[in-house]
């Protein structure tokens, strides 16, 4: 099994996890800020379904509909997942409006601050999992999640020190208010996320770093070249996709500049692995003297 896949599955069981433990502390305790958090810990079960059909779906190879792969797929499941982060910062704003209007203090703060840390707690390690092995992926669908249950361990934050407040100040609608702040952070998340994830799906520049380093390989590789120009890349999930016109001495035979194809093409698949790479030669009359200079 793919490793993005059986990570998917292991968000699918943390998330499970988690989200015992949280309503376990809204039930003992009637808390409306951590009934948020326990709120927003249903959306991350629900995206990381998303997340695993997603990667599933683009893990699958190219078909006669789909000659360049399904890796989009998982932008797909990224805005599902921003949407989703959406949906939850309004049913919370809801009901911290509602406990605002009808305050009440909540019951054993202790024991559900307790439950909420765990869960937290959890959280946050799963979080940093899923960023390495979605950066190692280059996985939009992992990334994504990554950012969404660090969100979750933000809130844990935030609603834990509301409410261990409450007792302390006796103010009952310092529990809302908590909920509401809650609210505000789940929507610039979610934001953050619905723009990253459309930005992939219209083929926007989202790394310039990889961008740099893709010219940076086709200068060292493509030995006996002259330049390199029109150099344009994209991502689609885990693969890259690759095209440049590079230029070779007029007198250099089809055979001479195929091996230079050839070398440029290999360092970039070693150091992404999947790409989709298309080298349009051209003699060096066609020279820009602007692109990318070949390392001698």
């Amino acid at each position: 099994m793919d490793l993005a896949i059986k990570t998917a599955l292991g968000s699918l069981g943390i998330s499970l996890l988690v989200l015992a433990t949280k309503m376990a502390a809204y039930v003992l305790t009637g808390s409306v800020a951590l009934f948020s958090d326990a709120i927003e810990t249903i959306i991350n079960v629900a995206a990381a379904v998303a997340a695993l059909l997603a990667l599933w779906y683009s893990a699958r190879p190219a078909d006669a509909n789909h000659p360049y792969g399904h890796g989009k797929a998982e932008y797909f499941s990224a805005v599902l997942e921003g949407g989703l982060v959406l949906a939850t910062a309004v049913l919370i704003a809801e009901e911290a409006w509602r406990a605002w209007e009808h305050p009440r203090m909540p019951d054993l703060p202790l024991l559900g601050i307790g439950l909420n840390a765990a869960g937290g707690a959890i959280n946050l390690v799963w979080s940093l999992v899923l960023r390495r092995i979605g950066r190692a992926r280059r996985s939009p669908a992992l990334l994504a999640g990554s950012r969404h249950v660090m969100t979750d361990v933000w809130t844990s934050v935030g609603v834990i020190a509301g409410v261990s407040l409450v007792p302390v100040t006796g103010w009952a609608r310092l529990d809302p208010l908590v909920a509401a702040l809650v609210a505000v952070n789940i929507v610039w998340t979610g934001y953050k996320v619905l723009r990253e994830s459309v930005g992939g799906l219209m083929d926007e520049i989202t790394d310039p770093e990889a961008v740099s380093n893709v010219r940076a390989i086709i200068s060292r590789h493509a030995i006996g070249a002259i330049e390199a120009h029109d150099v344009r890349t994209r991502m689609a999930g885990r693969m890259i996709f690759v095209e440049f016109h590079l230029v070779v001495p007029a007198r250099m035979t089809v055979e001479a500049a195929h091996e230079i194809c050839d070398q440029v093409e290999q360092g970039i698949r070693t150091e992404y692995g999947e790409a989709v790479i298309n080298i349009h030669v051209e003699p060096e009359g066609k020279a820009k003297h602007q692109g990318v200079l070949v390392l001698s």
